[in-house]
């Protein structure tokens, strides 16, 4: 093997350095400038991605809470609806056992004042016969006629003297 000169040795290594040099300043600005854009443009895109998914996150959460809100609302008017039913209910209860009470009151007041009726309807009745009987007993006594009418009316005021008694 055949020695290099030393200065021939310098010249190459300084010219292979320098090529390393443009080679770098070329790709640089060819390959890591675009690259480094694609990349600056792909973390500004996740940044905003990240960005959007917290808004959305958050306006999830805010319909999640509007939501939970309206079912609790929901909840208690069906809650306040029940109650009302309830108490409708419990009031139409109490109206119609009073008007229960009220129509047996009143079916009670009539049977009480038809009784009366009947027993006042009877006692003339007996008294009616008492002084046929009377009248009858007596004529057979006299074994004469007697005015039916002025006796029935003599009978009829013993009897209301002596009822009373009774």
């Amino acid at each position: 093997m055949e020695l290099k000169p030393l200065v021939t040795l310098t010249y190459e290594y300084f010219f292979q350095l320098a090529n390393a040099v443009v080679i770098f300043l070329i790709l640089k600005h060819l390959l890591f400038k675009p690259v480094m854009a694609v990349i600056k443009a792909r973390e500004e895109d996740i940044a905003m991605d990240i960005q959007e998914g917290k808004k959305i996150r958050e306006e999830g959460e805010a319909f999640k809470r509007e939501y939970e809100e309206k079912v609790g609302k929901a909840e208690e008017e069906g809650r306040n609806i029940i109650n009302s039913a309830v108490e409708a209910a419990k009031e139409k209860s109490y109206m119609i056992k009073d008007d229960a009470k009220r129509d047996a009151e009143i079916i009670k007041e009539r049977a009480k004042r038809e009784i009366e009726e009947e027993r006042i309807q009877a006692m003339n009745d007996m008294k009616d016969e008492m002084s046929d009987l009377v009248i009858l007993a007596a004529s057979k006594v006299i074994e004469k006629e007697i005015d039916k009418d002025k006796h029935k009316e003599l009978i009829d005021e013993f009897i209301d003297r002596t009822g009373d008694v009774v």
